[in-house]
Parts: C-alpha cells; sequence; structure tokens
C-alpha cells in the first residue's frame, strides 16, 4: 500500500523548553512497519551531529505506532481497524508524546496521527425482507419509513443513496439526520386498487460512496389492504423536542396527538413506535398506548448520543385498519455534570503518580506532561488548570488542553529532594466541577558533592618506639550525594617522608573506614614529625575527591640513658686532681652529663652515691662537687665517690660513674672557691607532693586535737554548773572556810551559801512543807557579818546528824519566829523548822565547842499578823567574837519587820523548797547528770578513736 504522510509542526513557546506538534496520518488496514513519519527530518535535527540524539515515548499506551529511538522514525505497529478504534467518529486520531534530547537539551514532541478510513465495509440492513400493509385508499405522497441501512465506514465511504426496484407506484425520499445518518422513506406516489393487484415486491438497495462502491439490499413485501373510510391523522406530522441529560427517569419527553373521524372502534387510536425502530430508541424511550405520551426510559448521556429519531405510527381498532406515522426529533441538552479529567505522563517514572528529574536539569527544564479533558461541551467543558505546591515548578501550555510543568529554577536534591505538586482543573460551568491530583516529583541524585573531610588538619601523636602496625587515628569524609555518589574510599596522597622513603612505607590507611595504621617504629631520635595528605574519593562518574592533611608528631619515650661528658671517663672512672690545702666549699670538680632524650626525659639530676669520707657535696642541679671542709692529712691521698645521674621521667634511667680525688701538692686557684655553701650537704630542701601531703595530715590532727579539747572542756564547765544548781540550798559541797566573797563568814563544812557573784536564784526561799505559821524565809545570797538584837529566846541550834539547825515554834497560832518555851532540847511536841544559818569563826562558840555540839541561837518571839512577811537585813560589819548570840534587832510595829541599828539591805522573797521534794528532785537530776555524763564519755572516746586513726 502506497504510503501517505505529511506533518504539520506548531512552536509552542520560545523558550529552552521547546513544543513541537506534528501531525502525520495513515491509512487503517495499513501493514505492520508502514513509515508514517520521521521526527529527526521533519524537525531538521540530525542524529549524526549528535550521538546521544535520542527520541523516547513519555508514556506510551499501545503498540499501535513505533518509533525508532535513534532518529524518531514512526511506524505502524499492528493492523489498525478504525472503526474499532474510532467507532463513527467522522476523525480519527492517535496522539502521542515524544521527548527529544539533542546537543543537551530537551524537546517536547506532540505527535498527532490521523488514521483515514477505507472503505472496508458495506452498507447492511438489519432485516432481509420487511412487510408493509397499506390501505388501497392511501392518499398520493402517504410516507412510510424504510428501516436504516448501516454501514461503519465514515465520510464517503459511509452510505450516500437508497434505491429501490423500478415500479409505478412507489418512490425512496433519502434524509440526512443531524448526527450525519441517512434515513429512507417509501412515498406513494400513485393510488392503490387492491382488485387490480393486491401485493407488490420491492427491492431497496443502500449505495455508499467508496471507491469501488459498496451497497447493502432488503426485499420490501406491500400489502394492499381494502379501504377503511378514514385513517388517524397526526396533529403535526414532524416534531422537535429537547431533553436535559439529566432528566430522571420517567420524565415526560413529548406527546402525540391523532384525530379519527370514524366511530367506534374504527375510532378508537393506539400508538406505537414504528416496527423495526432503532433498539437505542426501544431502550431509552416508551410510549403510552393510549395517551400517545412518550416518556424516558433509561438514562440520556449527551456526551454518548446527542439526538434521538423517534418515528411513531398512530392506528385506530377497526378492520383494514390504516396507520399514519409522526417523526419526531429528540434533541439532548448537555449540563455540566462531568468534572474535568487530569492525565499526568511524566518524563521518567517507575510509578504512577511519581515523576524523575536530575538536579543537573537546566531552568525551565522540561518534567511532565499534564492533559486535562471534560466530557461536557461549551461552557461546561472549558477547564482551567493550575499548579500549587512549589515555586520551583510552573505549568507552561503545550497545545489546547494540555500543559508542561517545568522547573523555574536549578534543582539540589541535597537540599530538597522530594516535591509534592498539587494539580487542579476546574471547569466553567454552574456550578464548577473541580478535580485535584496531587503528583510528586523527586529529584534524582548527580555527583555534584566531594566527599569533605571533618577537619582540614588531623593533628595526631605516637608514642616512639611504637609496635608496627599499630592503630593511630580514623579520619572521616561525609558526601552529601547517595548511592555510589556517597560513597567514599580512602587513599593516601603519595608523596616524600623526611628521610627520603615514600610515606607508603610508613604509614597506612584502610580504604573503607579512613583508619590509619603505622607500618614502622618511629624514633624520637631521628623523626620528629611526619606531614602527609589522605584523599577521600567518591565513586560517582566523574568521581569527586578531597584532601587532609595528616600531622604526626612522634612523642618521646624515656629510652636513652643519660651518660657523663665531663670528665671523660675510662672504665667508668676518672681521677681528677684535688689541692691538699683545699678548704672547705672548695668546687672539686663540675660533672657535665647529656640525655638524648626530650623534655622531662631529658631534665638530669645529679646525686653522690657512696662517700665514705663525706667530705663532698653534689648540686643536684649543676653538678658541682663541693668540698665540705677542708682537706687533713688524715684523709689519706685517693678520695673516692660514686657520682650518678638521673633523667626526670617518670620511670628514671640513670647512669653512674667513679671519680677518684688525687691529692696533689699544688696550690688551691682562687676562681675554684666557693664562697656560699649550701645548708644541706647533698640536695637543697623541696617541697613536693609528699611533703605537702604530711603537712596537710599534720594540719587535720592538730584542728581534731583542738576540737576534742574544746568538747572535754565544755563538758567540764556544764557538769560543774548542774553540780552547783543541784546543791545550792540542801547542798553538801565543801566551800572555803575563808570565802573571798565574804571574808568575815564562815561556810561550814557543809555550807550551802554561794559566792555571790555566782548568785542567781531569788533571794528568799520559802518551805511549803510547813504551815502558814510556820514560814521562813532565808537568803540565798552569802551571808554578812552583822550586829543582832539579842535574846534569850533567839538561839542557833545545830543538828549533829543532819548538818542543820534547828528551831521550834509554840504551836499555838502564833506567826513565824514566836515561840515560847524554846530550848536547845528541842522537845517532841513542838513541831521543828529546819533550816541552815551561817557561823562565822568565833563568834558563837569556841573551837572546842565546835566539834562537839554545835552553837545555839534562840529565837525571840514575834508578833505578826498571818501573812506577814518578814524581811532579814544584814550588815556587812564583823561579828562580835563572843561564844554567844548578839543581835541588835528591832521589830517594826506596823509591819512586823525586824530591822538592826543600820539600815538594812532587803532582798526579794522567794519560797524555800521542802527538804523531800529537794531529795527527789536531785534523785532525777543525778540520773539526768549520768545520761549526759554517759553521752559526754562517747562523744569524747570517738573523737578519741579518729584521732588515734590520723
Amino acid at each position: 500500500m502506497k504510503i501517505y504522510w505529511s506533518f504539520f509542526m506548531v512552536f509552542c513557546m520560545t523558550s529552552s523548553v521547546f513544543c513541537t506538534t506534528t501531525k502525520y496520518f495513515t491509512f487503517e488496514e495499513d501493514a505492520p512497519g508502514t513509515e508514517i513519519g520521521n521526527l529527526s527530518e521533519d524537525l531538521k535535527i540530525d542524529p549524526s551531529e549528535d550521538p546521544e540524539t535520542s527520541f523516547k515515548f513519555i508514556q506510551k499506551s499501545n503498540s499501535i505506532v513505533d518509533m525508532r529511538q535513534m532518529d524518531g522514525l514512526l511506524t505502524v505497529g499492528e493492523v489498525i481497524d478504525r472503526e474499532k478504534l474510532c467507532q463513527r467518529s467522522p476523525q480519527c486520531l492517535i496522539t502521542f508524546d515524544v521527548v527529544a534530547f539533542s546537543k543537551e537539551k530537551f524537546q517536547l514532541i506532540h505527535v498527532e496521527i490521523e488514521v483515514k478510513d477505507i472503505n472496508d465495509h458495506s452498507p447492511q440492513f438489519t432485516r432481509n425482507e420487511t412487510h408493509l400493509d397499506i390501505s388501497e385508499d392511501a392518499p398520493p405522497n402517504s410516507r412510510f419509513p424504510l428501516d436504516v441501512a448501516v454501514d461503519h465506514d465514515v465520510g464517503d465511504n459511509y452510505i450516500q443513496s437508497y434505491h429501490i426496484s423500478h415500479n409505478s407506484h412507489f418512490v425512496v425520499e433519502v434524509s440526512t439526520l443531524e448526527d450525519g445518518e441517512k434515513s429512507a422513506e417509501l412515498v406513494l406516489i400513485k393510488s392503490l386498487d387492491r382488485e387490480t393487484e393486491d401485493f407488490y415486491t420491492i427491492e431497496v438497495t443502500a449505495t455508499d460512496g467508496g471507491a469501488p462502491q459498496k451497497s447493502g439490499s432488503t426485499t420490501l413485501y406491500i400489502r394492499v389492504l381494502d379501504f377503511n373510510d378514514n385513517s388517524p391523522t397526526f396533529e403535526h406530522s414532524s416534531l422537535k423536542v429537547e431533553l436535559g441529560e439529566d432528566s430522571p427517569i420517567g420524565s415526560r419527553v413529548l406527546k402525540v396527538h391523532a384525530f379519527d373521524p370514524d366511530a367506534g372502534i374504527n375510532g378508537e387510536i393506539v400508538y406505537g413506535f414504528v416496527e423495526g425502530s432503532p433498539s437505542e430508541v426501544t431502550r431509552v424511550f416508551q410510549i403510552d398506548l393510549i395517551s400517545g405520551e412518550v416518556t424516558l426510559k433509561d438514562n440520556v448521556d449527551y456526551e454518548t448520543k446527542k439526538s434521538y429519531e423517534l418515528h411513531i405510527q398512530a392506528s385506530d381498532l377497526g378492520a383494514n385498519s390504516v396507520s399514519s406515522t409522526c417523526r419526531a426529533i429528540v434533541d439532548i441538552i448537555d449540563v455540566n455534570d462531568n468534572a474535568p479529567e487530569i492525565s499526568i505522563k511524566p518524563m521518567t517514572s517507575t510509578s504512577d503518580g511519581v515523576a524523575f528529574i536530575t538536579e543537573a536539569a537546566a531552568e525551565e527544564s522540561f518534567v511532565a506532561l499534564i492533559s486535562t479533558s471534560d466530557k461536557d461541551s461549551g461552557p461546561n467543558g472549558y477547564v482551567r488548570t493550575s499548579l500549587e505546591g512549589h515555586e520551583h515548578f510552573k505549568l507552561q501550555q503545550a497545545y489546547s488542553d494540555t500543559f508542561m510543568i517545568i522547573t523555574t529554577t536549578t534543582l539540589d536534591r541535597e537540599s530538597i529532594s522530594e516535591y509534592n505538586l498539587t494539580v487542579i482543573s476546574e471547569d466553567l460551568g454552574t456550578p464548577p466541577f473541580k478535580t485535584v491530583k496531587h503528583y510528586t516529583i523527586r529529584i534524582t541524585d548527580e555527583n555534584d558533592n566531594p566527599p569533605l573531610f571533618s577537619k582540614s588538619v588531623y593533628d595526631v601523636s605516637v608514642i616512639e618506639n611504637n609496635i608496627p602496625g599499630s592503630y593511630m587515628t580514623t579520619v572521616v569524609a561525609r558526601d552529601l550525594d547517595v548511592g555510589k555518589n556517597g560513597k567514599v574510599s580512602y587513599s593516601l596522597v603519595e608523596s616524600k617522608a623526611p628521610d627520603g622513603s615514600s610515606i607508603s612505607t610508613f604509614v597506612s590507611v584502610d580504604p573503607h573506614s579512613g583508619s590509619l595504621y603505622t607500618l614502622r617504629s618511629f624514633d624520637f631520635e631521628t623523626l620528629k614529625d611526619v606531614q602527609f595528605s589522605v584523599k577521600a574519593t567518591d565513586k560517582g562518574f566523574p568521581s569527586l575527591s578531597s584532601t587532609t592533611l595528616i600531622q604526626i608528631r612522634v612523642v618521646d619515650d624515656n629510652d636513652n640513658f643519660p651518660y657523663f661528658t665531663y670528665p671523660v671517663l675510662r672504665n667508668n672512672s676518672a681521677e681528677i686532681p684535688i689541692p691538699m690545702n683545699a678548704n672547705a666549699g672548695y668546687l672539686a670538680l663540675k660533672v657535665t652529663a647529656k640525655d638524648e632524650d626530650s623534655g622531662v626525659n631529658s631534665e638530669l639530676h645529679y646525686h653522690i652515691l657512696e662517700d665514705e669520707a663525706k667530705l663532698f657535696s653534689v648540686d643536684k642541679h649543676t653538678g658541682e662537687i663541693i668540698l665540705k671542709r677542708k682537706l687533713t692529712a688524715s684523709g689519706g691521698d685517693i678520695l673516692q665517690i660514686y657520682v650518678s645521674v638521673v633523667d626526670g621521667a617518670r620511670e628514671p634511667l640513670s647512669s653512674s660513674a667513679n671519680i677518684r680525688f688525687i691529692v696533689t701538692d699544688t696550690g688551691v686557684q682562687e676562681d675554684q672557691i666557693v664562697v656560699l655553701l649550701r645548708a644541706k650537704d647533698d640536695e637543697t630542701f623541696e617541697f613536693d607532693l609528699w611533703s605537702i601531703l604530711v603537712i596537710s595530715f599534720a594540719g587535720g590532727c592538730v584542728l581534731l586535737l583542738t576540737a576534742i579539747i574544746i568538747l572535754t572542756v565544755s563538758c567540764t564547765i556544764k557538769r560543774r554548773r548542774r553540780s552547783f544548781g543541784r546543791d545550792a540550798l540542801y547542798g553538801s559541797t565543801p566551800l572555803s572556810k575563808n570565802n573571798p566573797a565574804g571574808p568575815s563568814i564562815y561556810s561550814g563544812p557543809n555550807g550551802f551559801l554561794r559566792s555571790e557573784g555566782d548568785s542567781m536564784q531569788p533571794c528568799l526561799y520559802e518551805d511549803k512543807s510547813l504551815s502558814f505559821e510556820e514560814k521562813l524565809f532565808l537568803p540565798c545570797k552569802p551571808f554578812e557579818q552583822t550586829f543582832l538584837w539579842q535574846d534569850e529566846k533567839y538561839c542557833l541550834q545545830r543538828s549533829g546528824t543532819t548538818d542543820q539547825l534547828s528551831v521550834k515554834d509554840s504551836g499555838k497560832g502564833d506567826s513565824d519566829f514566836n515561840d515560847s518555851d524554846s530550848d536547845s532540847s528541842g522537845g517532841a511536841q513542838k513541831p521543828g523548822l529546819t533550816t541552815f544559818q551561817p557561823l562565822a569563826r568565833g563568834s558563837f562558840c569556841s573551837s572546842s565547842d565546835w566539834k562537839v555540839k554545835p552553837c545555839v541561837i534562840q529565837t525571840r518571839n514575834l508578833h505578826a499578823p498571818p501573812g506577814s512577811s518578814y524581811t532579814l537585813g544584814f550588815s556587812r560589819t564583823p561579828l562580835y567574837n563572843h561564844t554567844h548570840c548578839s543581835s541588835h534587832l528591832w521589830r517594826d510595829g506596823v509591819g512586823g519587820t525586824l530591822n538592826t541599828q543600820r539600815p538594812l539591805q532587803t532582798f526579794r522573797s522567794g519560797t524555800l523548797p521542802s527538804y523531800r521534794a529537794h531529795q527527789m528532785r536531785r534523785a532525777v537530776m543525778e540520773i539526768q547528770e549520768q545520761n549526759e555524763d554517759l553521752q559526754d564519755t562517747l562523744m569524747i572516746n570517738a573523737a578519741a578513736e579518729v584521732a588515734t586513726t590520723f
């Protein structure tokens, strides 16, 4: 078959991304391999100029058309059946998109291939024969619809005419419907006479316009019936109505009406579709036999069929009824019932909904093709499309309702590796329909990032005498790329070591981990540092790399012994002359030494290991050997010492030498005399760590001992205060007979009075164990010497068993001191008042009487009302040194107060506790004292143990 082809190119834009529409056509039924067109020739792309030129389908949906990748040659892939591909569409197009890559540029090509129809189908009637009854009284020009022939071809190859076999009564008329189909009607041109001819056979033929022409035929059998006076007549022989495609089932479409003037059953009319009506008509519509109302039986769709032609007949129920027909055209009105459709075809994709583009793509690079469509018509089918998601992409119209997604800037996968875009399409209907489709664009990696080391310089320290193969450090380089572009390998940059050998003989690097290892043992004395570079290379194409500097510093190890440089030793000894008249401080020798190590390992100190005569000392820093005292003849002619030199390492190394001083009779040189001698023989005192620790420990012990002493003294003072508080009234603590606070007061062996400075108690105490009349108030302050008013009944009685003074009351209700029969015997009938009373030395009794019995002072009768208080006043003048009591008291008649001849000293009064209560309180205080003593003892012992531990 002859190849027909042509092309048409339309340039959609003038930027770096080109969109070209190329149109070709071919015929159906062409054999596979038939050439359709060549894109490279039509687009003026010469593949020989660029070997990398290629043509690729964006998205290939079928195998109807093949394309050669190298030059874009389009050929038929398989036999094309236009009727199957496009049915009765007037135009049948095969469309697809191609991306052409040439000279580092992408070009989008939209290809449209029109499939031309060939006359490969003949017209065909649905039935081979048809029967028709016509009344003999049918008027001329009566029309009778014929079956419509079917031809799958289009255009000129479709049915162009209908013909009938020759006869004198009928002709055929052809009309074209709105959808382009041809229909035929049989028209009566001459009246019929059943008596002349009652049957006709007519052959109907349909012919197309192809070359050559093809035709199809059917046989029509007409029976002439005896006439019925009147036939039904339609009000309108032709009708045209509109029906919205969204009309529900059961909706009224139209209503026909016919008249028949006959009476009875001859005038009763029934309606129906003409026999042989298309199946799509009887499927979608239905008619009421009596009313003639046509209703919707099934949904209609404007996008499927835009109009329907109905042929309705009306017949009466009489004998030999002759029917009449009415033609009704139903046009379907489009409504906005279809949402826009979005189709995205990426340039490179491995999964639905995802497009890929390299990060090396230039600005305005093509990414994907977006096609939109809407099955509605008019404004309902107009679509507006927009792109949302990121400013790095935009839409650009390619052709018609097709758009391109292109980049607005260069891309960087390391910054953004994936974009989520949204395509929105909205029609212009009322209300509008909107379609939203999400689309993902992933950025593929390019090797645009070299590996980067974490440090530009690595400082590594290696102790000398290391074991070959020992680990030094690890260098790390990161590559922001992914996949093989991000895989890093390490290698040494070839260079020379300080000794001129290759650096690869000193160190090695693990190509995968970047770990550095030594290959030889380093010697600090010969090699102090090494510098070299390590390169990190990725596996991309082309590969990228970077380097870092490694600085190895060899750390000195104490591997060299110090040795003496002066004096020169032979067999590890040297002989040095020394004058016999050398005095103390004489510089006998200055030894010097050297250590090949460095730092503290080379700091040298000198010591004398052995000196039997104890004549020499050495300066540990300078090595000066000095005579400590003057040489004498008894020392001998040879003085031998052993000197050592020690380095300052943590594990020091040392060397020693034998120095023999030969005593000579040469004179002493002046410059060899050392004026200042050191305080110590060998070494100067230096504070070191151990000295600091010892001093700190000693200071801690002193502080702890001080705390123990303070604690002990505090406990002792507390104990004494408790003792004084307990014995203040009835205690038996011995006091000095000559109290400093009151030198003239005798305290007695069991005195209870404290010094005046220690008195913190109230001045008077009241004994509540006595009755109201037997109250006695005594001061707690030291008694002082005074002249008392003497009365023979006022006496002092001292008990030999209780060390107490007794004063007897008459018991007759008198007030205190109002006794009538008081004597020294102390009768048993009288209640007794027991208290203490101080005695001055020699005041009342002689010394012999003191040891035998106490001196007694009798009290005088004092009359005072109950509740009266008595105040005792004491003078600071000494008592008379008599053997009996003497006192000058006078009674105040108003207050009943005893007064001396001198002004009295007044004291506050207090209640004197009972002796029994005192004893109970004393027992409790003793128990508390024992507990506190135990606690103090435990605290002192614990402190002593801590001190012992230190």
